[in-house]
């Protein structure tokens, strides 16, 4: 949405803003329909694609005068990027890549206040004059985090100006394939060492799709390849671990008929004797404790799901599980199972010490689900039980409906200063009674309007029309 132009601007920065604006709107508003050619069509959309590519340089410039100076709490959040993805109404993920890239290709303060270069001058400096997109930039930055990190800085320099080079007149896909003919000629013979490896391992998931399924990435060192390819020898033999087969071995070996019946691929095989392998640690109980609970899995549902067999449960990563699977776990292994009515009120808990018992956390896991902070997205198991009526100077009781999930970031934020955020349980009445809601410090909100985290309640953003009260 385009802004109304100042009619007096206060600074150099608002008026270069409004002119912008101005500008944008008149685009906006009369259309290209003066253009008649493809030639002048295309040309038109070089120029737009020219500005959109610089605006993120300037971003950079913006994120990384944030981050010298950042104060955590003075905007709201502890973390900039938390800030950055509220602010921008960008993922979590986007505000992290963005930081990390400003690090990069924005200029540098000392702590005596000395300017220095990006540490990538060449490739900021490209990114300023339009010529490459965000695309080009990251391909670069792939090339350097597969250069060993050995490479002495001449040549590291002499790559980058290259790369930069060949950015401004080539597609992503393109440079690409130079960046790949560059590292095959300054790493002929493929040499990486032990800390080449290790800056590069990787286990990643990304979020479950519509049909509850998850992809994800790995680069793994030799050490945990030698492992997995000793436990898949076994368990992904032909008729192991074959969950459509109910005589399918587990520990000993299959029987030939077994064998002969599975119909699964190899990856198929490896994912069913990963998810065996798991299921087995766990039910040994050997894994110790994460905040105050044995490992294992925490899944919340209500007693009507239970009873029907049908729906979803959650668990304390925010994992949606069917029905039917949690019913399977349960059979294999000691989960924790947290029930609630019908009406989502869950089982009431209370005690006189200060530290929340492993039953309510349970409790807690199930009904916050994750961080109860405005728009945070860790999930439960990354969280800690805190206090809404403060232990010791409110006389707080540990009782399960005035504790709230905060991870460490936002638990810091928590106080009763007029500098920290207060928390409250919503009352009866109210549209979300028994949630928990985050009254902000004036500084940030001088209205100080409570706030709820909707982010582990997704429902509850087509639900809500009502303003908090």
């Amino acid at each position: 949405m385009l802004s109304n132009p100042a009619s007096d601007p206060a600074t150099v920065v608002d008026a270069a803003f409004d002119a912008i604006d101005t500008a944008l709107k008149n685009l906006r508003d009369n259309g290209f329909d003066t253009l008649t050619t493809a030639r002048e069509r295309i040309t038109a959309l070089d120029r737009l694609e020219t500005f959109a590519r610089t605006v993120p340089s300037l971003g950079h410039t913006l994120i990384a005068a944030l981050a010298t100076d950042w104060i955590p709490g003075e905007l709201g959040d502890n973390r900039l990027a938390d800030t950055l993805a509220d602010q921008l109404h960008i993922t979590p993920t986007d505000a992290r890549h963005r930081v990390r890239t400003a690090e990069q290709l924005a200029p540098r303060i000392t702590l005596t206040g000395e300017q220095l270069d990006p540490i990538y001058p060449a490739i900021a400096d490209a990114q300023a004059d339009g010529a490459i997109s965000d695309a080009h930039v990251q391909i670069i930055r792939e090339f350097f985090n597969q250069l060993p990190h050995d490479t002495d800085l001449d040549t590291r320099e002499h790559a980058e100006r290259t790369l930069a080079h060949q950015a401004r007149t080539l597609r992503p896909d393109q440079l690409r394939k130079v960046s790949e003919r560059l590292l095959a000629y300054l790493n002929p013979d493929g040499h990486f060492d032990d800390a080449d490896r290790a800056r590069k391992r990787s286990f990643m998931f990304g979020k479950q799709g519509p049909d509850l399924m998850t992809k994800g990435d790995f680069v793994i060192d030799p050490e945990l390849r030698a492992y997995l390819e000793t436990i898949l020898a076994k368990y992904a033999r032909r008729g192991m671990c074959n969950p459509d087969d109910t005589e399918s071995a587990v520990d000993a070996d299959p029987t030939e008929t077994a064998a002969a019946r599975d119909r699964r691929n190899p990856g198929q095989r490896n994912h069913d004797a990963l998810k065996a392998v798991l299921r087995a640690t766990l039910a040994t109980g050997n894994l110790g404790q994460h905040r105050g609970l044995p490992v294992t899995v925490v899944a919340s549902m209500t007693v009507k799901e239970l009873t029907d067999a049908t729906g979803t449960a959650t668990t304390a990563g925010d994992t949606v599980l069917p029905m039917r699977d949690i019913l399977k776990m349960a059979r294999h292994a000691y989960h924790y199972l947290t029930i609630f009515d019908d009406d989502g009120r869950p089982i009431y808990l209370g005690r006189t010490v200060r530290i929340a018992s492993g039953d309510q956390r349970i409790v807690c896991y199930a009904k916050d689900r994750g961080c109860t902070f405005p728009g945070c997205w860790r999930p439960a198991n990354l969280c800690q039980c805190h206090h809404c009526r403060e232990w010791a100077a409110q006389h707080g009781h540990t009782d399960v409906d005035q504790l709230a999930l905060a991870c460490d970031s936002h638990h810091q934020l928590a106080g009763l200063t007029d500098k920290h955020w207060h928390t409250i349980t919503a009352p009866p009445g109210h549209s979300h009674a028994g949630r928990i809601l985050w009254i902000p410090p004036a500084h940030v909100d001088p209205q100080r309007k409570p706030r709820i985290n909707y982010y582990h309640h997704p429902g509850d953003y087509l639900m809500d029309d009502e303003p908090l009260r």
